[in-house]
């Protein structure tokens, strides 16, 4: 057990001064005013560690060729059950500046190039490979707009050059599965009234009537294949969907499919929104934003709105949201640099900090763990030399799980 000192603690939802967090294994045992009776091992600004929400780090590695990235697999435009662990490399060096400026985990997505690209993993940025990294799977990448249709002819698979076309093969997949599974509780019904019938003439025995809609039910469950069971989990609600979409127009298909299927889905960057309607239709149907990347460059026509003064329209309209990096398109480590755009257009300095620690948490469901410093959670949490705010602060030390990750060698 061990305690640290905090000058200021932002704690993920306000800002406290002259506090003690009390570390006991890998969790936060207790946060006070008094003085604890064990070893004090930092002093500083603390903060809770960062969650960046929207990340291709390990995929697209630090002094690698584009050629070798693996963000996006070029195969076919309809693959929700890959799973982008299988394309990490925990050695990139990205990993290791990550952890250095606090942002201890990532939520690591296929790129945007498919329709759906494979599933959404929250991994810890500090794991020495992939055994240690998963802490959930949250679901599944989906993207809208240009980048699912710029692929045609380039990549393999059937794929389209119109939104309309990318959007009506979705609609047709949704219509098989469901098609499929309708047939299967048709099948299964009529079984039932078949046995039921003979378990009333006494021609079989309950346990018979049991192993045999058992047998019959894991028959047909066996007919789905992982794609199928991946849209099952979208439209049951097990999983979420996480929309790569940046346009109004885009984002209006994208609330119409949620009130169609009844999906959960977030609204993925969002740059080229400028209008505070816009984001006010995300909040109208609980569709939280993983905004950003902020400090990257407009490439194509989809993003002509895009600015920095976009955000006054996402804090005005009170939509639930949260900052990401989009790694690399804005470096992991410079994720809490974005921040100062909030400061700008009136947010508290408590109130930014939330956006890459409690928000994250909460949008990704993991805040059962992260995102706040309060007793029971894990405590990973940032100990800084100055305010984070400040152009030149470095954090003093790391803490990961209660164990220190990093910490600041003296000049």
């Amino acid at each position: 057990m061990y305690a640290m000192r905090a000058s200021v603690l932002f704690d993920g939802q306000k800002r406290l001064k002259d506090m003690y967090i009390i570390v006991s294994d890998s969790k936060i045992a207790e946060v006070t005013k008094e003085k604890p009776d064990v070893e004090i091992l930092f002093e500083g600004i603390v903060t809770p560690a960062f969650i960046d929400g929207h990340s291709h780090i390990g995929m697209v590695r630090h002094s690698e060729p584009s050629s070798e990235e693996e963000v996006n697999e070029q195969a076919d435009i309809f693959l929700p059950d890959l799973n982008p662990l299988d394309s990490v490399y925990f050695d990139d060096k990205y990993f290791e500046d990550a952890v250095e400026f606090g942002v201890l985990y990532s939520c690591i997505l296929p790129g945007s190039g498919n329709l759906f690209g494979g599933k959404a993993i929250v991994i810890r940025n500090y794991a020495r490979n992939r055994l240690d990294a998963p802490i959930k799977d949250i679901g599944y990448k989906m993207a809208l707009g240009y980048n699912p249709r710029s692929t045609y002819k380039l990549w393999k698979g059937k794929r389209f050059h119109t939104r309309m076309g990318v959007y009506a093969l979705f609609h047709r997949r949704i219509h098989a599965v469901v098609k499929k599974k309708k047939k299967n509780e048709w099948k299964i019904w009529k079984a039932k009234k078949k046995l039921l019938h003979e378990l009333r003439s006494e021609k079989i025995t309950k346990e018979e009537y049991e192993e045999e809609i058992k047998r019959l039910e894991e028959t047909l469950e066996a007919e789905f294949s992982p794609v199928d069971k991946a849209i099952l989990e979208v439209l049951e609600g097990k999983k979420i969907v996480r929309v790569h979409v940046h346009k109004e127009d885009d984002i209006v298909f994208l609330v119409n499919l949620v009130r169609a299927y009844g999906m959960r889905a977030t609204a993925d960057h969002t740059c080229d929104v400028y209008r505070v309607e816009g984001f006010r239709l995300l909040r109208d149907n609980d569709i939280p934003i993983m905004y950003g990347p902020i400090d990257s460059l407009a490439y194509k026509t989809e993003l002509k709105h895009d600015s920095y003064k976009n955000v006054k329209a996402l804090i005005d309209s009170q939509a639930k949201f949260a900052l990401i990096s989009d790694h690399p398109v804005v470096l992991a480590r410079n994720l809490h640099l974005q921040l100062r755009y909030f400061i700008m257009f009136g947010y508290s300095e408590e109130k930014a900090i939330s956006l890459i620690t409690k928000e994250p948490a909460e949008i990704l469901g993991i805040d059962d763990i992260l995102g706040t410093i309060e007793p029971r959670k894990w405590a990973s949490l940032i100990v800084w030399d100055k305010s984070p705010f400040y152009l030149g602060a470095k954090p003093k030390a790391v803490i990961g799980e209660g164990r220190v990750l990093y910490e600041k060698e003296e000049q």
